[in-house]
């Protein structure tokens, strides 16, 4: 299908469907519940990007910076950008050990219950098989369609398959090379429907949700792009990027939303939408908080996406990769504030993973397989945990792991049991936690029946005073994870 019969169809899907584009047809569709139970998923940033593996995702854009660093690399080992542009780099991008089936083997063995392949960056490559434009994975580069193939694989795991697209910012990407003067081929009519047309004056004024809007050609391509993702890999969930809270998306983020909503009910699976800052309306989509946590808990289900690496979500041979036990740690935050989490890794070019991402994944999957009863299918409690540790809240807050004391806890909630998280185990094994103290008058307390460790055999006495919920563990655990205590009443 062209680009105007999709648009075309998207208007009739819309006019026949249970939603409109409207905020308040979209603000009543549900958070799907496979969703909200799954709590940890995996985003893949891989493209063409991932040749040059050199400061993060955004080398294709600056590499055409002439005074950044980028852009001296680049010129350093591939030539001048008129001579060596980002296109360049397509023939370099072979994928050659890229196996799906192994790629999903790991991901089951990380206990991730979502995964998140991007289908389109910023830099306009689309990772699968599209009609809108032949920069695409199955006409060049490892000419196969990456998405379709991960999809197929994950096929009849307990994996739910989910899609992003950062297409929105395309429009103003490549346009270094224009505001320094620099010759490049971003500029050459030949390669226009690669780079397209770089509307936008400069970087800050993306910010200004205001300022240079995309242009109507922009918007509608977007719109096109995302439809027929939809239509052909039918995701359960879709990430943007921040741009989409420009003012000038919002009409076709609402025939977006209408669309792929209306599509779910016909597939009878519930789909979900995520965003960042304030561009779709609360309750018509999903809010994610980029690299960051949040305060406390929220009223509405959110999602944490962060990356392994501290300084790039694709491979580079400098990344700086987290440790899975801090990773553990903002997981089970997250789940205790209503949120989940979505982890990045980025694939080699030759599509293989890493040595440092693979023992990440199977740290955590090891840790899950143990505790996992205390996560997946929970939610929050009537407080998220106690203690003296604080965790920084906002966007861009996640390079500083918490240092959690044996006197913080987080506290998740499922059937009628509240588990409560030791995030530093004492070394006694006594266990003191305030907020289940008998108070008089009573009307929040409640007479506690079990307690038990979630993955362990040992013997638990606990009793409860006016200072707190005493347990004492018999017997010795040695970790530095969390550990859980499940905790039923009466």
């Amino acid at each position: 299908m062209t680009g105007q019969e999709i648009l075309k169809q998207v208007d009739e899907v819309i006019h026949a469907g249970v939603y409109k584009d409207t905020w308040e047809s979209l603000c009543g569709y549900p958070v799907p519940k496979w969703y909200r139970d799954a709590k940890f998923g995996l985003f893949i940033h891989w493209g063409v990007y991932s040749v040059p593996a050199y400061d993060n995702e955004w080398y294709p854009r600056h590499m055409y910076a002439k005074d950044y660093h980028v852009g001296k690399h680049h010129v350093e080992n591939y030539g001048p950008v008129d001579q060596f542009g980002y296109k360049n780099f397509i023939p370099m991008f072979k994928g050659e050990k890229f196996d799906p089936g192994k790629w999903v083997e790991l991901f089951e063995e990380s206990g991730a219950k979502y995964i998140m392949p991007v289908a389109e960056h910023h830099d306009g490559f689309q990772m699968y098989d599209s009609d809108l434009s032949k920069w695409n994975a199955k006409k060049m580069g490892p000419c196969r369609d990456i998405i379709g193939e991960i999809k197929e694989a994950v096929k009849g795991k307990n994996i739910a398959f989910a899609l992003s697209s950062h297409r929105a910012e395309h429009c103003w990407f490549f346009n270094f090379a224009g505001h320094s003067g620099l010759p490049s081929d971003v500029d050459d009519p030949e390669y226009e429907d690669f780079y397209g047309r770089q509307e936008n004056p400069w970087p800050f004024e993306t910010h200004d949700i205001y300022a240079s809007p995309p242009s109507k050609e922009h918007c509608e391509d977007w719109l096109a792009r995302c439809c027929e993702i939809v239509d052909r890999y039918q995701p359960l969930a879709f990430w943007f990027d921040w741009w989409i809270h420009s003012v000038g998306f919002e009409p076709y983020i609402k025939k977006f939303a209408a669309y792929y909503y209306n599509r779910s009910i016909e597939w009878g699976a519930g789909v979900a939408i995520n965003y960042k800052y304030n561009s779709f309306a609360r309750g018509a989509a999903v809010y994610d908080v980029e690299r960051g946590l949040l305060s406390g808990i929220q009223p509405m289900f959110w999602q944490t996406d962060t990356s392994i690496a501290r300084n790039s979500c694709t491979w580079t041979p400098a990344n700086d990769f987290k440790d899975p036990l801090s990773l553990v740690n903002d997981l089970i935050d997250t789940v205790s504030k209503n949120g989940c989490m979505l982890l990045n890794i980025g694939p080699k070019a030759d599509g293989t993973i890493c040595d440092e991402e693979v023992h990440v994944l199977r740290s955590m999957g090891k840790w899950l397989k143990q505790n996992g009863e205390g996560i997946y299918g929970a939610t929050f409690w009537d407080v998220y945990g106690e203690g003296p540790t604080d965790v920084p809240s906002g966007y861009f807050t996640d390079n500083t792991p918490a240092k959690y004391t044996s006197e913080d806890f987080r506290f998740t909630y499922k059937n009628g049991a509240i588990y409560a998280f030791s995030m530093k185990f004492p070394a006694d094994g006594k266990v003191k936690i305030k907020t289940l103290k008998i108070e008089s008058p009573r009307p929040n307390n409640f007479a506690i029946k079990n307690i038990s460790l979630v993955g362990y055999d040992h013997k638990v006495k606990f009793k409860q005073d006016g200072e707190a919920l005493h347990i004492e563990v018999e017997g010795k655990i040695e970790t530095d994870y969390p550990v859980c205590l499940k905790i039923t009443r009466t």
